[in-house]
């Protein structure tokens, strides 16, 4: 499979989990993926694990806070949007009406952290490479594939995107009279904002890819997981499912031809 070296500015580059149980989320997403592993001690004496595909780097699954542990917090998983400068896009979001979350924080030299969100919410990543770039793979079985930004504030999101990256827009007109916009650097698609349901809180889905959708899904309700959305509900071909881990994460799979 074809190796990333890199990503642009503006562009989701990586995507992982946070969880009560790096072991039962290991096993349940290795059964799904077929991903490898290997562990890393963290700070406090636990562990994380970075996840490969094919000896290739695409994500990791991380323990919780012991905040998160002590609320109960669900699983969830973050998608990361690459940036030359993070002071600097972390700066801007607050200009452009967003809000700075945490960071800019130095992880080493494997790169800058910090965390924003859009007028309307959805929590986003931002991560400025040093020698951690993002997912050695893209839109491959196994890896992260797309994104997508649920808001009830979808134009002022999109201008939101728009002022920090410079993304170009398209808009795609829906039958209930909506549109799904997606986010573009140099004439490609990288992202989607998408008009939130009533009542639904803003958020990001996160999307990974799968060679066989059903198939997947199955594995994921075998492994002690919920289909959320099945992939008969979508209209292309079933090529879509949702699916939540043991553990409360949420994660969308998406067929690669």
């Amino acid at each position: 499979m074809p190796k990333v070296e890199g990503y642009r500015h503006g562009e989701p580059c990586w995507a992982d989990l946070q969880t009560p149980d790096v072991a039962a989320a290991k096993d349940f997403y290795g059964r799904i993926f077929g991903w490898t592993y290997q562990d890393f001690p963290t700070p406090d004496g636990r562990s994380y694990a970075q996840a490969f595909v094919g000896g290739e780097l695409v994500s990791t699954i991380a323990p919780q806070s012991p905040l998160q542990l002590e609320a109960g917090t669900a699983a969830r998983w973050n998608i990361y949007f690459s940036a030359k400068d993070a002071a600097d896009v972390l700066e801007e979001a607050r200009h452009a009406g967003g809000t700075a979350l945490f960071g800019p924080e130095s992880v080493g030299d494997t790169g800058v952290l910090g965390f924003l969100a859009p007028p309307g919410g959805g929590t986003t990543g931002i991560w400025q490479p040093g020698t951690h770039y993002g997912s050695h793979v893209f839109n491959q079985p196994g890896a992260l594939a797309w994104a997508e930004l649920f808001t009830p504030e979808t134009p002022v999101a999109v201008g939101f995107f728009q002022q920090l990256f410079g993304h170009e827009v398209t808009e795609y007109p829906q039958d209930d009279g909506g549109s799904y916009s997606t986010l573009l650097i140099d004439g490609s698609e990288v992202a989607g904002v998408v008009p939130a349901d009533e009542g639904e809180q803003a958020d990001w889905q996160v999307y990974f890819g799968v060679a066989d959708v059903a198939g997947a899904a199955a594995e994921a309700q075998a492994a002690g997981g919920e289909v959320i959305v099945e992939p008969d509900e979508y209209p292309v071909d079933g090529s879509l499912a949702t699916i939540r881990d043991p553990q409360g994460g949420v994660l969308n799979l998406i067929q690669i031809a």
